[in-house]
């Protein structure tokens, strides 16, 4: 009995409580939680290319298709602007980096609902869920830089010296998608409109992002409105920087970066005041 009592006392029952306030981030627990967000991104690596045909080739096929017809179609047909650069490296290199978001944006909305089994059964921070989700697309975007080079060197287009830089902007889709990730992965748990939205949203939001035309194309006016969309800022800056062109107007690229901010703690205080009651609408 005194054995038993003295047991007692020592394993104290852990209680999980959830924290106040919609913003309030608890980066100990996250940090805590570090090596679940690298099982749940290899998981998802792994369920991306198995039993495909050609793996992660489909990372190539896809930009490369995608380019073929937006250079036949806006290059060749509609004679679209291409800032000096042969068309297929124009649109190759918006591409890349809309496809990226692009993924992105559909893994992390559907993350929840797809781990209903781990959000219903084990506690951990469900924001790991859309945080995992939008880092796996960076693996495609890795093979497909490898055509993106393979274009340079056929039409004997340089890198900029400034290349390490798109990494920032890169950093600006990844915050974007994740902002806009949350709110509809919130959203799903509810409402399973979701994945009929997603890709309707995605076509529309391509053609207000500059892959097949650039910007300085636009009147001034529509240049400030576009602004607001933070990848008008990823893909103009990402072919400034890889490709030297000319730079991005530094005023427009803030209004993108603040937008982006603002659609993440949006979106982040949307997610958690949804997430109390996951377990019971999912």
């Amino acid at each position: 009995m005194i054995a038993d009592a003295s047991l007692a006392e020592t394993v104290r029952p852990v209680v999980i409580e959830p924290s106040r306030g919609l913003l309030r981030i608890n980066l100990a627990e996250l940090w805590a939680y570090r090596e679940l967000l690298g099982i749940l991104v290899w998981r998802d690596i792994k369920v991306r290319y198995k039993q495909t045909a050609i793996g992660v080739a489909w990372a190539v096929v896809q930009p490369l298709a995608t380019m073929i017809v937006f250079t036949l179609v806006f290059g060749k047909f509609a004679n679209f602007p291409s800032q000096g650069l042969p068309y297929p490296v124009f649109v190759f290199s918006g591409l890349l980096p809309w496809l990226y978001f692009a993924s992105s944006l559909t893994a992390s909305s559907m993350s929840v609902v797809s781990n209903v089994n781990l959000v219903t059964k084990v506690y951990f921070p469900r924001v790991l869920l859309p945080l995992a989700a939008v880092s796996v697309p960076a693996v495609d975007l890795l093979v497909s830089s490898v055509v993106l080079v393979v274009l340079m060197l056929w039409f004997g287009v340089a890198i900029g010296p400034l290349a390490p830089l798109i990494l920032v902007f890169l950093l600006l889709a990844l915050a974007t998608a994740f902002g806009t990730g949350l709110f509809f992965s919130a959203l799903n748990v509810r409402f399973r409109d979701v994945p009929y939205i997603i890709p309707f949203l995605v076509q529309i939001w391509l053609y207000l992002s500059p892959v097949i035309y650039p910007v300085s194309a636009l009147p001034e006016r529509w240049q400030w409105v576009l602004s607001l969309n933070p990848m008008t800022a990823v893909i103009e800056g990402f072919r400034w920087a890889l490709l030297d062109r000319p730079p991005p107007d530094p005023g427009k690229i803030v209004v993108s970066a603040v937008t982006a901010v603002v659609m993440v703690v949006a979106g982040y205080a949307f997610f958690r005041h949804a997430e109390r009651q996951f377990a019971d609408k999912i």
